[in-house]
């Protein structure tokens, strides 16, 4: 008489505390769109893409004289119509410090860490949630503001030719950099675990950093100013979604003879580079620290 060996079965991954790691993504979600805040957050997010967007594209005519072949009037279209995107990446930020600093400062987080133990996977859910939706929202904003540019863009003699992959790469770009400043704040805010201080650090990555580069380049003489500018977030977040043409974007200065400047490739690695920093240093931290 033979008996047949048991099969083992294969069993959801844990997350810890015998939570799945899908299961924490769907309680992520759940928090995300239940938030106030999100909800205002993503609003402006895509009025100030469209509105940009479609704003500039209306008034193009200032830029007649700058586009002259198909492809360079592509180029200046996706420079017009991502024009918002910038503003969007600094909602973003404040988006990513507050979904994880709110926690903190709430208490929240101590039931996060009770139903997920390991605290890394909750995280991990958290962070990938506040891209997925910084991203989705972004791309739809994009896809809008492109259908609105084809008849104001006309208007002023400027073909936008939809049927361009390279110009649906630039949107897809363009809504991957709002994604990637909001998981720059989400790992600031887990290391300042404090809403005002993250918020303040998150503008200052955003918005201030840049402008201390600029001045600093009209000061300084040598090429390793423009060099070191190419690995900031913003100037990074910017080079994912340049319509390039012989070099250059459109509405971009060219190139300094001697500097760095990143294909939009290395960018989202310099990307990447800053999210798993930041991500790193916050675990690293949250696990030592008490809640």
């Amino acid at each position: 008489m033979s008996t047949s060996a048991p099969t083992r079965q294969s069993r959801p991954r844990s997350a810890g505390g015998g939570v799945t790691f899908g299961g924490v993504l769907r309680s992520e979600w759940i928090k995300l769109r239940s938030l106030r805040s999100t909800v205002w957050c993503f609003a402006i997010i895509a009025v100030l893409i469209i509105g940009f967007g479609a704003l500039f594209s209306a008034v193009a005519s200032g830029f007649e004289g700058m586009e002259s072949t198909p492809e360079q009037q592509q180029s200046l279209a996706a420079s017009v119509t991502t024009i918002g995107v910038a503003f969007a990446q600094l909602v973003a930020a404040v988006l990513g410090a507050l979904i994880i600093t709110g926690e903190f400062g709430t208490g929240m987080i101590r039931s996060t860490f009770a139903a997920v133990p390991r605290r890394t996977p909750a995280l991990i859910a958290k962070l990938i949630i506040v891209a997925i939706g910084t991203f989705v929202v972004s791309a739809i904003s994009l896809a809008i503001t492109s259908l609105l540019a084809v008849p104001l863009l006309r208007g002023v003699d400027i073909e936008l030719d939809l049927a361009d992959g390279k110009y649906w790469l630039s949107m897809l770009g363009a809504a991957a950099s709002v994604a990637f400043m909001a998981m720059i704040a989400f790992g600031l805010g887990m290391i300042i675990r404090n809403s005002t201080g993250a918020i303040a650090a998150a503008i200052g990555v955003v918005f201030v950093v840049p402008i201390l580069f600029s001045i600093a380049m009209g000061l300084v003489s040598g090429t390793w100013v423009y060099s070191l500018n190419e690995f900031i977030p913003p100037t990074a977040a910017s080079r994912i979604y340049e319509y390039v043409v012989d070099g250059s974007s459109m509405l971009t200065a060219p190139a300094v003879d001697g500097a760095i400047r990143l294909e939009p490739w290395q960018a989202l690695l310099v990307l990447v580079g800053w999210v798993v920093a930041l991500f790193a240093a916050g675990l690293a931290l949250v696990k030592r620290r008490d809640v």
